[in-house]
């Protein structure tokens, strides 16, 4: 089975689990409460979000200049910056700076690169343990699942099923609260913080002018990554970079108020490199992996590179009606959603790919939301198109839409074949294909267009019967 049949079946399955939806339902409802609060906070959220777009235009128009110089910035404060290709590159060189300093054990906070090179899977075959500390990675990470959602990676689960997880693996009572659970899950990680030998974290954003980079959270547990342990590596995408330590004025409140409904998350950090001089606190080491992996591809494509613009909020995924019906497992893919459908052909490739920017009513919601103003929409149908212009679609596919345009661009051609053969065709053929869960249409015995051509050969053999007859 392929990659989009696999899509397909998951998908299938998805729609029709009420109690998956319920729960869907529900989470995104509070989302969508809190957000509108958090919106109603900004004088002019239409200027914002079109002053943050004009600012990341400008930094993919100038990436060659806004990179050098974070690492020239960040290298002065005593850090070190990796390049880093593609996901084995950037798995090779995390693993020789912990066995360069004996690690043995990894905290990790919430981080989509480190999902994106399949890190943890790679550090478990290396006989290196790596924790999640964000309380819903580390859920899903206790269930063995990669995350949901690009900002809530347990939205599928209520808090029953939390509970059930917590009772099977650490033996808690079934009817723990959500604080509850969250008190347990602070103990059992408190003590890894000290112990472990090596802080992974992702970042927000990076600092060009001051050589920084931005975290942003609500736990507090990337700070304790990042500060206890004597090795900190933090993997970001170079799409992430910012001009100035200003623009946070701007993408800070945007990103806060998108992807959870706050004016500000609780915890917001800025990293500089390791410690220094007198500071308490901090690494040793601090290194920077700059990952490309297929981000250089989408950045090649004029039309479609604003898909890099993307600040990773969630916005788009929780206004999506697919993704709502679907959920994010479904994609087979680290980002999931509308932003995931645009992005992921060019990161992974069209041709295993392409199936996802189809997933898609077009309703337009996606870019409707988005803080940063990508046009999603317009971005699924240049995928699309790319993916016809370069006979990624199926022979089957790229034939039976040849044979439609032929047909659709003559009436005649249309008229051709009768209704009752086109209701054959429907009921026979394309029964399996669209006519699993929806009643076929019927069509008329005779087009519109023929019927139109009857009542006005009617009309006029009736007018002519009307005129008078000349007298002889």
């Amino acid at each position: 089975m392929d990659i989009s049949e696999e899509f397909l079946e998951k998908a299938d399955e998805k729609a029709f689990d009420l109690g998956h939806r319920n729960t869907i339902n529900h989470n995104i409802g509070k989302y969508n409460l809190a957000v509108e609060r958090g919106l109603s906070k900004f004088e002019n959220l239409e200027n914002s979000k079109r002053k943050a777009h004009v600012i990341k235009w400008r930094v993919m128009e100038n990436l060659d200049k806004f990179l050098p110089e974070f690492e020239s910035n960040f290298q002065r404060r005593g850090g070190k910056v990796i390049w880093a290709n593609d996901t084995n590159e950037a798995q090779k060189e995390i693993l020789n700076i912990i066995k360069k300093n004996g690690g043995k054990t990894v905290i990790k906070s919430k981080s989509m690169t480190t999902e994106e090179i399949h890190l943890n899977d790679f550090l478990e075959k290396n006989d290196i343990e790596s924790l999640e500390s964000d309380l819903g990675e580390y859920i899903v990470q206790l269930l063995g699942q990669p995350p949901y959602h690009i900002v809530t990676p347990a939205m599928h689960l209520s808090k029953e099923d939390i509970a059930k997880l917590f009772h099977e693996k650490f033996g808690t009572p079934l009817d723990y609260t959500p604080q509850q659970l969250t008190q347990k899950a602070r103990e059992l990680l408190r003590d890894k913080y000290l112990k472990a030998d090596i802080g992974i974290s992702g970042g927000n954003f990076l600092i060009a002018d001051t050589g920084s980079i931005a975290l942003t959270e609500n736990e507090g547990n990337a700070r304790l990554c990042t500060t206890f342990p004597k090795i900190h590596i933090a993997i970001v995408g170079i799409e992430k970079i910012i001009p100035s330590m200003a623009d946070l004025d701007l993408f800070w409140p945007l990103l806060a108020s998108h992807g959870t409904g706050q004016n500000l998350t609780v915890y917001n950090t800025i990293l500089s490199g390791p410690r220094r001089g007198e500071e308490t606190d901090g690494p040793e080491e601090m290194y920077v992996i700059l990952l490309d992996n297929g981000r250089t591809n989408l950045l090649a494509q004029k039309e479609q590179r604003q898909g890099l613009y993307c600040i990773r909020c969630g916005a788009c995924l929780n206004a999506c009606p697919v993704y709502k019906n679907i959920g994010g497992h479904t994609y087979n893919t680290t980002y999931s959603g509308p932003i995931g459908s645009i992005i992921t052909p060019h990161l992974k490739g069209m041709k295993d790919f392409k199936h996802l920017s189809y997933a898609s009513s077009l309703c337009g919601k996606c870019s409707e939301v988005c803080p940063v103003k990508i046009d999603i929409h317009k971005m699924l149908l240049l995928n699309r198109r790319d993916a016809a212009a370069n006979h990624d679609n199926s022979k089957a596919e790229e034939v039976g839409w040849k044979i439609w345009n032929v047909g659709m661009l003559k009436r005649s051609r249309m008229d051709f074949l009768s209704g009752k053969i086109k209701n054959f065709f429907l009921k026979n053929l394309f029964r399996k294909i669209w006519g699993k869960y929806r009643s076929m249409p019927v069509i008329s015995p005779k087009s519109f267009a023929k019927q139109w051509e009857e009542k006005i050969r009617n009309l006029k053999t009736y007018k002519h019967d009307l005129r008078p007859k000349r007298q002889k």
